[in-house]
């Protein structure tokens, strides 16, 4: 009954469908039945009937064939409760349905159910039984059309079976809705397009039960599988996410028997013995568990743990007093549990066991169309994919073994796919039975983590997980975290030594007040001419720019210190983008304040008026402007395509990690260096062309000069910095900028504030002009 909340999810899609007829008119206007199966079945009349094809026992026995007289019918033994108990399901939901006046008025369902003996052959032959009736004789009208024998059939079970009546029905587009077949290749639509199952794919049950293994950290586990569609995929798919996930390892990988092969289970049972997989996942069915059981008991293998497929994890069959020592404490994926509303008295009446366990068959019917949508009565949404899959979710059931002696399966979780969070894994350990002397969950691992001091080493044509334990000879233990080195003794994890210009050690001490040191004499310069903007010397040589050159100064010093402690992301993209803007606009001041000497001298000559107009206060500040904004782009594009990031090199030393500022794009760097370098070289060839200007001050000698010493200094810089390794690097950065910095500090300023402040008397008009004059 637990895998049969879902045929009633079927039944809206099978009213929808109709079985076509494929004998034409124009033969005959009837089909004469050559032979009949005899199957066990449970039929009632209706006006449209549903089949139905279930598990009621567990093994089949064909005869002999001998090829010289008609066959006989096979045989079934071994009852299964839960088949019946789904096909009763089944029964109930049509009964409900033709109970509610809503649903189908006028309309009375009827089935006809068939027990498949868990064999493909038997189910093969009641599918046909169904889509073809077993009436003598069928008439046919002329148009060939009509009410089918079903509109539809509910299973079947096993996905062998499946998989094979549904090739065949899917030509003539049979629906047929299975409530237990997993296997993972149904959900292709182009070979199976009437097909729908309300039962999770076996995709997502293995995907579910490499989450429990990940989650108590089994990485060393045994496969059982049966010899069919279900068991083979359910390999392909586990092997394939294992591998992918590397959450583990398989120890072996068994295919058990459909027939019982004694001698093959004593084989398979020795394999799993000797293996230390403390770990048994079987992908298999109820007979094929009986049988293997029964060779586990012979050779009393104990401290498994077991983890179950939908297909056995509620086998009351399995959960005996004689087998609970080897399966108590079994984890299982099983279908979410429920109990059906009005079930038990229908089960009462009929005089069956009650076992209320699932609830993926039974639905009260809602709505029905090719694509069904609609939430039970109890809660569950139930919906169908473009593959015929329902949304996925699993119950995590655990086999208690009860200290009186009975046996006890309890839910502990749950895993189940939504569409904001995906596949997710929910367990309550305090609930979970553990079948071990110490009552916690087993090691199941090929080889333990290797002790400090010692290193893995791969174990030649063993899987990943298998692994020898050596000394560690020197350089880094193997399980030692990141940024940690191996003691001297080889031992224990030490923290690595760090090296990065820190502002705790001398030289990035010395660093930081040298770029303080030079900011505070740039507002102290800034002050002073500030105070003394009236007079001649300041007035004379462009107070505007001089302001802007020695803010601009400010920001080089400044730039500095970002170069100096740990690196982080926001401090190596700023320091270089800092840097450059920076320069650009101490450099771009300097070039103007001497397009202004040369425009100013030439407005001297006669007619040379006309060239003070291209040089104006507006002028002046938009070309520092626009030589900045082109520094600022250069910048942007270097951020956007290739970002400098910090690195922990370990290049340079083996027992140390240098943190550093990797540029990302050397491109990058390069061109905001040569755009530095093509305003400084204009900037010195215009003043150099303006030296010899007649002024008792001329300005460009000075900018001559400055310029020479800031060329110096970043020619010598280019080399120092390529064979500087680590934090040195970012030491000789520092030192260039601070260096030319104070080189344009002093050469521009220097002789200004010298003025100023100690001889006042040649900061006069007169003075100024007056021995241009005389010379």
């Amino acid at each position: 009954m637990w895998a049969f909340l879902n045929s009633s999810l079927f039944l809206p899609i099978l009213l929808y469908y109709h079985f076509p007829c494929s004998v034409s008119s124009l033969y005959s206007s009837s089909c004469q039945l050559q032979g009949q199966f005899h199957l066990n079945e449970l039929h009632k009349a209706g006006d449209v009937i549903l089949g139905g094809l279930f598990q009621i026992h567990f093994f089949s026995i064909f005869p002999d064939l001998s090829f010289t007289s008609e066959p006989q019918q096979p045989t079934c033994h071994g009852f299964d409760v839960l088949g019946l108990r789904q096909a009763q399901a089944m029964a109930f939901a049509i009964d409900e349905i033709n109970k509610n006046p809503n649903l189908l008025p006028n309309v009375t369902l009827g089935y006809s159910l068939y027990d498949n003996c868990l064999n493909l052959g038997i189910g093969f032959r009641a599918a046909l039984s169904l889509a073809s009736s077993q009436e003598e004789q069928v008439k046919l009208n002329e148009t060939c059309v009509g009410i089918p024998p079903v509109i539809g059939i509910v299973g079947d079970s096993s996905s062998s079976s499946s998989i094979a009546i549904s090739t065949v029905l899917g030509l003539y587009r049979v629906p047929m809705v299975s409530y237990f077949a997993t296997c993972s290749c149904l959900s292709d639509r182009q070979k199976f397009p009437s097909f729908f199952r309300t039962i999770p794919s076996d995709a997502f049950q293995v995907r579910a039960v490499i989450q429990i293994l990940k989650h108590f950290s089994w990485t060393w586990a045994g496969l059982l599988i049966s010899d069919d569609d279900y068991g083979l995929y359910a390999a392909r798919s586990f092997q394939s996410d294992l591998a992918q996930s590397g959450g583990g390892c398989l120890a072996y990988l068994e295919v058990l028997p459909w027939s019982k092969d004694t001698a093959e289970l004593r084989r398979i049972v020795k394999v799993m013995k000797k293996s230390t997989a403390r770990v048994v996942i079987v992908f298999a069915h109820e007979s094929h568990m009986i049988d293997l059981m029964e060779e586990v008991v012979r050779q009393n293998v104990t401290g498994l743990q077991w983890i179950a497929s939908e297909a056995w994890t509620s086998a009351t069959v399995l959960q005996t007093p004689d087998l609970m020592p080897y399966l108590g404490g079994t984890l299982g994926i099983a279908i979410r549990q429920g109990e059906i509303p009005g079930f038990r008295d229908f089960l009462l009446q009929i005089r069956h066991e009650l076992h209320l366990n699932t609830n993926n068959v039974y639905y009260r019917l809602v709505y029905y169309l090719e694509k069904v949508n609609f939430t039970t009565s109890f809660g569950d949404q139930v919906s169908f994919d473009e593959n015929g899959d329902v949304l996925p979710v699993y119950d995590i059931t655990n086999w208690m073994w009860l200290p009186d002696g009975r046996t006890q399966v309890q839910s502990v979780g749950e895993v189940k796919k939504s569409p904001l969070k995906g596949e997710e894994l929910t367990l309550d350990e305090d609930k979970i039975f553990w079948n071990f002397e110490s009552k916690k969950p087993p090691r199941s691992v090929c080889s333990e983590s290797c002790p400090p001091g010692t290193r893995m080493a791969r174990k030649k044509g063993e899987p990943v997980c298998c692994f020898d334990c050596i000394p560690c000879s020197e350089g880094k233990i193997s399980n030692c975290p990141e940024d940690f080195w191996s003691s001297p003794q080889r031992d224990h994890c030490v923290p690595m030594e760090t090296e990065f210009l820190s502002y705790h050690e001398p030289l990035g001490i010395c660093l930081a007040a040298t770029s303080l040191l030079g900011t505070f004499f740039c507002a102290v310069v800034l002050g002073i001419f500030i105070y003394h903007q009236q007079t001649p010397i300041v007035r004379a040589n462009n107070s505007e720019l001089s302001f802007q050159l020695l803010l601009s100064l400010k920001l080089c010093f400044l730039c500095s210190l970002l170069f100096i402690g740990r690196p982080t992301l926001w401090t190596c993209q700023l320091r270089h983008v800092a840097f450059g803007i920076s320069f650009v606009l101490c450099i771009s001041s300097i070039l103007v304040k001497t397009m202004v000497v040369l425009a100013v001298f030439q407005a001297s000559k006669p007619g040379g008026g006309a060239s003070l107009k291209w040089v104006g206060a507006v002028q002046q500040r938009w070309t520092v402007l626009v030589l900045t904004c082109v520094q600022a782009a250069i910048c942007t594009a270097w951020l956007v395509s290739v970002s400098p990031a910090p690195y922990k090199n370990t290049q340079y030393y083996n027992d140390k990690i240098v943190y550093e500022c990797v540029v990302g794009s050397t491109i990058g760097f390069a061109v905001l260096l040569a755009y530095i370098g093509f305003l400084a070289l204009l900037s010195f060839l215009l003043a150099f062309l303006a030296r010899n200007l007649p002024d008792s001050f001329n300005e460009a000698k000075h900018i001559t000069f400055s310029m020479l010493i800031f060329g110096a200094v970043w020619v010598a810089f280019v080399p120092a910095y390529v064979s500087s390794p680590g934090k040195y690097a970012d030491a000789v950065e520092v030192f260039a900028i601070l260096a030319s910095s104070f080189g344009l500090l002093v050469a521009l300023f220097g002789p200004k504030c010298y003025i100023i402040l100690v001889r006042p008397d040649r900061n006069t008009k007169k003075a100024i002009l007056g021995r241009g004059i005389n010379s």
